[in-house]
Order: structure tokens, then sequence, then C-alpha cells
């Protein structure tokens, strides 16, 4: 009897690759597109564009063009750059050229001009990598919960990210800085490192046998700090994890890394067009780190931290210290599988609160999917204990009120016209802590700021 092979997209839709659990996950990253799409929408109803938005599309679209200097062609404004920008000689101490680049590569394709009257058609170009960057990361999130913890675990995980008030609010760029793909880069280097270093074991040629993981490695690599210089910290981390984990397969966890490190410098390098001197005069002014060490001295600065973190997503307020109660009596948690992500979103955590300014927030953004990540494992293990009926209940009824509540503050959102905040600075790269605001206003209270539309006439966009 001859043996045929399945086509390749019978192969991808068999029951052990594309099931039950897929089809739930789809459902629930459907869910949280929806939630997106709908503060999308509801920002380009307005018919304006806060100001830091259209300047980094103005600066990418420049970039794109090779005329850095010179006005946008489909535009007679162009908006100056911000105060951050300009004492830095020009240059963006946070941001490298790629991030400008992504942001503004879907408009290349827009016939026309960028008028207030079509931006509920443009508009979407500007949003689309970013939605996409928050769907990725969401698959990401409940694949890698999945194989650590199990189909449980992973829908633990995933409903976390699907409903959290913060990843909706950086998927759709709601008066938020749009570091989706800066935390979805952060997070694929830490777990493709640790995956790599698994299959150090193998007996096949290392770096030949790894070149696809190399790759994924370098871009998740190269997006993160790409999208923000400060996140050069997962660069150590993924290398200190790889060591960690094949101890007598160091060096070729090490030279896995080295190249890795390679493809993330070529797409840097490539992101100012293989321009040397530009290429160094960013890297020269980054800022890095913005460490204040004084912050540890600043009560107020604890009570942000926790206020950011019940924004960002507030079933962790009642999650998270039931994990780390747990993880600190009960051995059984204490493994790699729990450790690795709690130690990631513990240092993100740790950085965002040393660094209280715009690389803060970043950071406290990043330790989101790390944290869900660990409540998740937390959760399977308690389903594995003599408790699992208690244990399930507390969680589906935690989940359960925290989408409904996700949800409802959505709802609110259509029933009024956004508005200014005075919590968001007037330069176009600065935010404030946003921990003054209350919970219940996690959405209402993040309207657009100034706007083009406000700052000057709407044919002129």
């Amino acid at each position: 009897m001859v043996k045929h092979s399945l086509p390749a997209v019978d192969r991808f839709f068999n029951r052990e690759r594309f099931g039950k659990p897929q089809l739930l996950a789809g459902a629930l990253l459907l869910v949280f597109l929806a939630q997106c799409v709908w503060l999308v929408s509801h920002s380009l109803g307005t018919g304006s564009m806060d100001l830091r938005e259209w300047y980094r599309i103005n600066a990418g679209l420049h970039r794109w063009q090779g005329t850095v200097d010179t006005p946008d062609p489909h535009s007679v404004f162009s908006p100056t750059p911000p105060p951050r920008i300009r004492d830095n000689d020009g240059f963006d101490p946070d941001h490298s050229a790629l991030w400008y680049l992504i942001a503004s590569a879907p408009l290349l394709v827009w016939p026309g001009h960028f008028q207030s009257e079509s931006l509920v058609y443009w508009g979407w170009l500007a949003h689309a990598p970013y939605l996409m960057f928050g769907l990725l990361l969401g698959a990401s999130l409940w694949y890698v919960a999945r194989r650590l913890y199990g189909n449980e675990g992973g829908f633990v995980a995933l409903t976390l990210y699907c409903f959290s008030p913060g990843i909706i609010r950086a998927t759709a760029v709601w008066s938020a800085e749009p570091e989706i793909g800066a935390v979805w880069g952060a997070f694929g280097a830490i777990f493709t490192g640790i995956a790599v270093a698994h299959t150090l074991y193998a007996p096949r040629e290392v770096v030949l046998w790894n070149w696809r993981r190399i790759v994924l490695l370098g871009i998740s690599l190269a997006l993160a700090v790409g999208s923000q210089f400060s996140l050069i910290v997962t660069v150590p981390l993924a290398f200190a994890f790889m060591l960690y984990l094949a101890p007598t397969r160091r060096g070729a966890a090490l030279v896995i890394g080295l190249a890795a490190c390679a493809v993330a410098f070529a797409v840097l390098f490539a992101a100012y067009f293989f321009q040397p001197a530009e290429f160094w005069h960013a890297l020269r002014h980054a800022s890095w780190l913005g460490i204040t060490w004084q912050t540890f001295g600043m009560a107020g600065a604890y009570r942000e931290l926790l206020l950011q973190l019940g924004q960002n997503c507030p079933a962790m307020l009642l999650a998270l210290p039931v994990a780390l109660v747990t993880y600190a009596i009960w051995p059984r948690t204490r493994y790699f599988g729990n450790t690795a992500p709690l130690i990631v979103a513990a240092l993100c955590l740790v950085l965002g609160f040393v660094t209280p300014h715009y690389q803060g927030l970043g950071f406290q953004l990043v330790a989101l999917p790390f944290l869900f990540v660990f409540v998740a494992g937390i959760s399977a293990d308690l389903f594995e204990s003599k408790q699992r009926s208690l244990a399930m209940a507390c969680v589906v009824g935690l989940l359960a009120a925290y989408a409904i509540w996700s949800v409802s503050e959505l709802a609110r959102i259509g029933k009024r016209p956004p508005t200014a905040s005075n919590h968001l600075r007037n330069n176009c790269l600065e935010t404030t802590w946003l921990g003054s605001w209350e919970f219940s206003q996690g959405y209402s209270d993040h309207p657009p700021a100034r706007t083009v539309a406000n700052e000057m006439p709407a044919a002129a966009i």
C-alpha cells in the first residue's frame, strides 16, 4: 500500500493542530479585536487626530520618501518635533526609525490627500499595524501559556489579555503611544530564547538547524529595542535564560544569541536605510535607561504603581496577590515555567517604577503579558489540586466579572464624545502617570488631548 502525504491545507487543519481549543482561542481574539475596533472607530469618528499620532505618521512618511527634512507632499502642515526631540538635537531619545516606519508603512498605499474628511478611511491604515500586533501578541500569549500549562492555563492567560484595558488602549492607540509592538517583541524575545535553549540537546548542527528560531529571535529583539530603546534589557535577560537552561551547551547558546543579535542589528540598521552616520547619531542620542533612583523614597510613587497596574488590568489587583501567596507557600508552584515570567514581570515593574516618565509606562505595559502567564500557571496548578472545584469557581467567576466590566466600560464611550483631557501633556511624546484616574474610568478618561483638527484647517491635513 502506498502512503500519500496530506496536502498542506489538510495538515494544517487536522485535529491535533486546529481543533476546539484553537476555535475558542480564535473567538476570544475576535472579541478582543472587536473591542479595539470599537475604540478606533470612535476615535476616527471625531474627525480629528492626536498631534502625537500625526507627528509619528508624518515623520515616518518622510523617512520612507527619503526626505526627512522636507515637508510631506501630501500636506501643507508638518507638525514640529516635540520638546523631548528638539532638546536632543532632533533625535528621538526613546524610539528608533523602525518605530516611525511601522507607523506610516500602510499609508504608503493611500492615493489621496490626508484630509480630515477622509480620516475615517485612511485612519484605519494608520491603526492597522497595531491591531495586527495586538492579535499576534494574544496568539503568542495563548500558545506559550497552553504549551506550559495546558488548555486551562492558556485560556486564563488569554482571557486576562483580551479584556485588559491597558492592552486594548495600546492596541487601539487610544490616547496612548503604540507600544504594543514593543510588548510583542519583548515577549517573543524572552520565550523564543527559552524555546531555543530547549532544542540545544538535539543531535543536530546547532546554528543551521535553528536558523528559523535565530531569525525569529533577532526580529523580536529588533522590534522590542527599535520600538523603545530601554528594552535593550531584554537582550541580557534572553541570554541569561538560554545559558541557564543549557548548562552543558552554553557555547552553542552563546553562538545562537550572538547570531540573533546580529540579525536584530541588521534590521535596525536597515530601518535607517543603511546610512551609518545617521544610525550612529541615533544610537548616540538614545536614552537607554533614564533611571531616577529617588523614586524609591517617594511614598506616592508606590501608590501610582498600584493604580497603574489596576488600570491596565483590574483583575490583577486580586489575582496577582493570590498567585504570589500561593507561589510563596506551595513548593509545587516554584518551577521554571512559573518563575521565569515572574522574574521578567518583576524586573519590568521595577524598571517602570524607577523610570517614572515615558519609559516607565512602556515597562509597565511589557510586564502585563508576563504577569498573565504567571497567574495562568498558578491557576493551572490550583486546578490540579484537591480544591479544583473551588479554584475553578473562583477563577471563572473573577474572569467573567472582569470581562463584563471591560465590555461595559467600552459601551460607555459611545454615549459621549471625547473631550480634551488635562492629564495628557501637550507635547507629542510625553505623558503623565495615569494613576490619578479612577479604575472605572479606564477608557472614558483617555480621550485625545491636542488634535490636528483643533489646531489647523481641516483641509490642510
